[in-house]
């Protein structure tokens, strides 16, 4: 070879030798650009790569795309600083759609409460036209059709929200201007207005000593309770302004507090604006937004819910819930109280728990005289079995539903998952080795276990490569997180040491893999991204999706899911979507309509910045 090359330049070929050197270098960059432009997998590749199904039964079809590759590190792009409004975001996407900004007419919603709309819950048209509201349906979702796209104004005076931890204790009045709960609950020590600010103390209407005391008194009385270690996934049904939560939080417990948009004003957005997980819910009509063995522990402080009201569903449906062994901690008047009314109630309690095997495990006053009582459900089946009448009646497996999105209350027990020895249910493992243990409600498919596995180690690369140091994104701003297409959960696991939390979506037309995001000790609901979530506009600091839009767009435009990110999403926030360049080709348009600022990476992760900006038209396209 050598030889050949010497003859061809002594006879002077340099054309042939100038065309091989072509021809290398490339070869050269072709090797250079498919290494820069790795394909980045999501749970559901991993799983299609081994046609592997879900913990579900649900046969919803994937996209097949290439097989994983190893994640390079991206250059590490400028350092922007900390500048409030500098981020070094640039609308530099042009370069993907080779379009200029697109004007899509936008227009400022109107009415007197435009500035916290909340599509699905504030629907007087539907809810105008109810039958009845006995069952609490008009705080139910009753979604317009089609959904508006107009802008939601900001409240007057709205500034970056307090940073957490601070947040916790305190937040701008402007940014959340209801002074009612503030008159109303002032003698409880709720919430104070204090200047600039509302200020929360701690207290409640159960925690005269503090909510710091009642916490440590529920540990006492059970001890096996052990927060943050056996007990890490709880909910906090009618949670006020959440406190309850928040200061669980110092013992690495994650409280999904919920509470219905009430006469109360704002509870879930006092919380939310705190940095506090919530979302907006009732035990109406509807099962929960949740999966079946969920919580390890479910809590209710005067939560003003009947449990024994329309043949006890409402109970029926916090057993549904509530994992295998866990506790439900109830304090109210009828626990510690004696009068008629408070007595009836006590009575119907005994009765309606006795009928679904719950035992009492723990009951007691503390030294303020509010009391509380703590039932435990069942481990296995065999109380279902030996009980003397069969009232209520198990639930027919072959009915289960796969996900509670729009599902009717039951009146049935569901019979209890037995995976341990002696057919009794085993409990995640303590915090934090539950994130990454197997899950129990895992599928059993032989290759299940490695998927998960293999998900976990991706989106730990993924985040530590990419999201962590790659994409100009000052995380010590964020709070509240949301990942629209959670999978199973990896990407708010791989975030797990950072001070912040993230509400794990899972999309109902894919399969359901929102128990394992439970049994991982982490939290999330199910939604339809078709429709708006049930939550207060400007609550969430951060939004990610990873390839969300390739099927829901078969569905829905791709607009009015834009139109609900910028509603939930604080000015300054930031949306971080992997995807398709087609998909983010069409949220880039629509993002830079709204004069977002966006950044894109190796042609697969945008990342948009929401300012301050609103129409001046004041009218509404509704």
């Amino acid at each position: 070879m050598a030889a050949s090359i010497q003859s061809l330049i002594r006879e002077r070929k340099y054309p042939f030798l100038f065309a091989i050197f072509i021809l290398l270098l490339c070869f050269s960059v072709l090797l250079l650009s498919n290494n820069r432009s790795s394909y980045y997998p999501t749970m559901s590749d991993l799983q299609n790569s081994r046609s592997i199904p879900s913990s579900s039964s649900s046969t919803t079809k994937q996209s097949n795309p290439p097989p994983p590759k190893t994640i390079p590190k991206l250059q590490k792009p400028p350092d922007f600083g900390d500048d409030d409004n500098d981020d070094g975001f640039s609308s530099s996407s042009d370069e993907i759609t080779n379009n200029k900004r697109i004007d899509l007419n936008w227009k400022i919603c109107k009415g007197a409460v435009a500035t916290d709309y909340i599509p699905c819950l504030d629907n007087m048209k539907a809810i105008k036209a109810l039958k009845s509201r006995r069952h609490m349906e008009h705080r139910e979702r009753h979604c317009p059709k089609p959904t508006p796209r107009c802008l939601l104004p900001l409240p007057q005076g709205y500034k970056i929200p307090v940073p957490w931890p601070r947040s916790r204790d305190m937040i701008w009045y402007d940014n959340v201007p209801h002074p009612k709960l503030v008159e109303y609950k002032k003698d409880q020590n709720w919430v104070r207005k204090s200047g600039n600010y509302l200020v929360f103390p701690g207290g409640g209407t159960q925690f005269k000593e503090g909510v710091t005391s009642y916490i440590e008194f529920i540990e006492k009385t059970l001890s096996t309770i052990k927060w943050g270690k056996h007990t890490r996934v709880i909910l906090d049904v009618g949670c006020g302004v959440a406190s309850f939560g928040g200061h669980l939080l110092d013992k690495d417990v994650i409280t999904m507090s919920f509470a219905p948009k009430d006469e109360h004003e704002a509870q879930i957005q006092f919380a939310l604006e705190r940095g506090i997980p919530a979302t907006l819910s009732v035990i109406g009509t509807q099962r929960l937004t949740f999966p079946d063995n969920a919580y390890d522990l479910i809590h209710c402080a005067r939560c003003r819910v009947h449990w024994d009201a329309d043949g006890g569903k409402p109970l029926m449906e916090l057993n549904r819930i509530l994992r295998p062994g866990g506790v439900f901690v109830w304090s109210a008047t009828p626990v510690y109280r004696d009068d008629t009314r408070d007595q009836n109630v006590w009575n119907a309690m005994v009765a309606l728990t006795e009928s679904i095997c719950w035992k009492v495990v723990a009951k007691t006053v503390d030294s303020s005289g509010i009391g509380l009582v703590i039932y435990q459900k069942p481990v296995s089946n065999l109380c279902y079995e030996e009980r003397k009448e069969n009232n209520p009646p198990l639930c027919d497996q072959a009915e289960k539903q796969n996900s509670s999105w729009y599902v009717r209350l039951g009146s049935c027990l569901p019979q209890l998952p037995a995976v341990g020895l002696g057919g009794e249910y085993n409990w995640p493992a303590p915090w934090p080795e539950r994130l990454r243990s197997r899950p129990s409600s895992l599928s059993m498919e032989p290759s299940a276990e490695e998927i998960f596995h293999e998900d976990t180690k991706h989106w730990s690369a993924l985040v530590s490569d990419v999201y962590l140091g790659g994409l100009a994104i000052n995380w010590s701003r964020i709070r509240n997180v949301m990942d629209m297409n959670a999978g199973y959960g990896g990407f708010a696991a791989a975030l797990i040491d950072l001070p912040l939390w993230v509400m794990n979506i899972v999309p109902i037309d894919v399969p359901d893999t929102l128990p394992v995001i439970f049994d991982r000790g982490l939290i999330g609901i199910y939604h339809d991204w078709c429709e708006p979530l049930s939550t207060y506009p400007r609550t969430y600091d951060l939004l990610h999706s990873s390839y969300l839009f390739g099927n829901l767009t078969q569905r829905c435009d791709i607009v009015d899911v834009a139109v609900e990110m910028d509603r939930i999403l604080r000015p300054g926030g930031l949306v971080l979507v992997q995807d398709t360049l087609d998909s983010i080709s069409k949220l880039t348009q629509i993002f830079q309509s709204l004069h977002w600022e966006t950044n894109l990476y190796e042609n697969q992760f945008l990342v948009g910045k929401k300012g301050f900006w609103r129409p001046a038209d004041g009218t509404s396209i509704s």
